[in-house]
């Protein structure tokens, strides 16, 4: 379990912190401490930075009123957000900043939902890399550390071209944060180069400006940058939130993208997603002369869960049939969704005939050999139809029609079994 360390001496606030974080992330363990000491007592360990992933931590403690507690947390190497009640001037701010903190936030009751979101993230952070291009070697320095005190995964590169390698190798960094003016392959370049492969909705892109052309901002932003922040007059604190929003922003479309995509009750892909992505796959596959098959799967009598235990229980049931059909097709190269009520679908790509044929069938019997328990402690057996269409039949309706047919006539010789178009032997 990961833990958090929170520093308050209210007892009030400290809480409600807990309660609220302990209902956005159920998953963290928070340790709560009420004075220095306290703390000093809570990182007495081996690697507190391995204990925790972050530190949310009061300004004034009664045994160190003038934030000492920051200096002993950060110097442990533990992420640490500032939680305060006091008003900083801007020097002050700007020597909470030198402690290199992950961010300081004035309480009140709103400030806490960004405080809460900010834990959220820095704790899934390390999982999210980030790209630093810039020839100056300095300032690649500085924004990578930035980066790395909210627990990023950083790569750098000194300019375009090995900034693209990087891409190659990674092509999973969410956020490109590149300089404009550089040697070999300059920033407008670079960003149309990976834009090609790269689009707004996978990939963020957060241009530095310089402050040479007054139009830097505006040509980093039609180049395909989502945003930019100048060189010459940077502050920590803006970069931070241009960081967050950026990625927040990219969260936000997958959500959207989701929830268009997905079917609410099993989490497999919906019929719409299915029709749009397997009509591209079988155009592929014709053209690279590769197989492809299309099985249609039917839960036999399922209307009689149903009639007989209620929805609730058929809906349980449909989650478990499409739990066992994820465990059994390949992730990334069959393409499986729920297309109707209890009937699926799924796309098997570059696997022959006789091998998809092979597939469906073990399929079959995984299923009825993986008994579904019903309310009353019994189990009972689902079974399910499969037809499947290995033959090269021209476009995608075409191969659904002839996989329906042959899911009719499994269901017509007596169901719980797999009818094809491969020759009986």
């Amino acid at each position: 379990m990961k833990r958090l360390l929170v520093v308050e001496d209210n007892r009030i606030t400290g809480n409600l912190i807990r309660n609220r974080i302990a209902a956005a992330l159920p998953e963290v363990q928070v340790d709560w401490a009420q004075s220095l000491a306290e703390t000093l007592r809570f990182l007495d360990r081996p690697q507190p930075e391995a204990v925790y992933f972050a530190a949310l931590l009061d300004y004034v403690l009664p045994d160190a009123p003038g934030g000492e507690v920051i200096d002993a947390v950060t110097a442990a190497g533990v992420p640490s957000v500032v939680f305060t009640a006091n008003m900083f001037s801007p020097a002050e701010r700007e020597r909470l900043w030198r402690k290199a903190i992950v961010d300081y936030v004035i309480k009140d009751e709103q400030s806490l939902n960004y405080v809460v979101g900010l834990l959220a993230r820095l704790e899934k952070n390390p999982a999210t890399k980030v790209l630093v291009v810039d020839d100056s070697r300095f300032f690649r320095v500085v924004l990578t550390r930035l980066l790395r005190v909210h627990r990023y995964q950083v790569f750098e590169a000194a300019d375009g071209e090995a900034g693209l390698a990087v891409l190659a190798r990674h092509p999973d960094v969410r956020l490109v944060i590149t300089d404009c003016m550089m040697p070999k392959m300059d920033g407008f370049t670079f960003i149309r180069r990976l834009r090609r492969d790269h689009p707004r909705d996978r990939l963020a892109v957060l241009g530095l400006a310089s402050e040479r052309e007054p139009d830097t901002g505006a040509r980093l932003l039609k180049t395909g940058a989502d945003d930019f922040i100048s060189k010459k007059h940077f502050l920590t604190e803006e970069f931070y939130c241009r960081v967050h929003q950026a990625l927040e922003n990219l969260e936000r479309i997958e959500t959207i993208r989701r929830l268009a995509t997905t079917d609410p009750l099993t989490g497999l892909y919906n019929r719409r997603h299915f029709y749009d992505s397997a009509a591209h796959l079988v155009a592929a596959a014709r053209r690279n002369r590769t197989p492809v098959a299309c099985a249609m799967i039917d839960i036999d009598h399922f209307k009689r869960i149903n009639d007989h235990w209620g929805h609730q229980v058929g809906d349980a049931a449909l989650k478990h049939v499409a739990g066992v059909l994820a465990g059994h097709f390949r992730r990334g190269a069959d393409l499986l969704a729920r297309t109707g009520g209890e009937e699926f679908s799924v796309l098997i790509c570059g696997l022959a005939p006789e091998a998809a044929a092979e597939q469906c069938e073990r399929l079959r019997r995984r299923l009825a050999d993986t008994p579904f328990p019903l309310p009353d402690g019994t189990k009972l057996q689902i079974t399910a139809s499969i037809g499947l269409c290995t033959r090269n039949v021209g476009d995608l309706d075409s191969l659904l029609r002839h996989a329906d047919g042959l899911l009719y006539e499994a269901k017509r010789a007596g169901r719980n079994r797999l009818c094809s178009d491969l020759p009986v032997a």
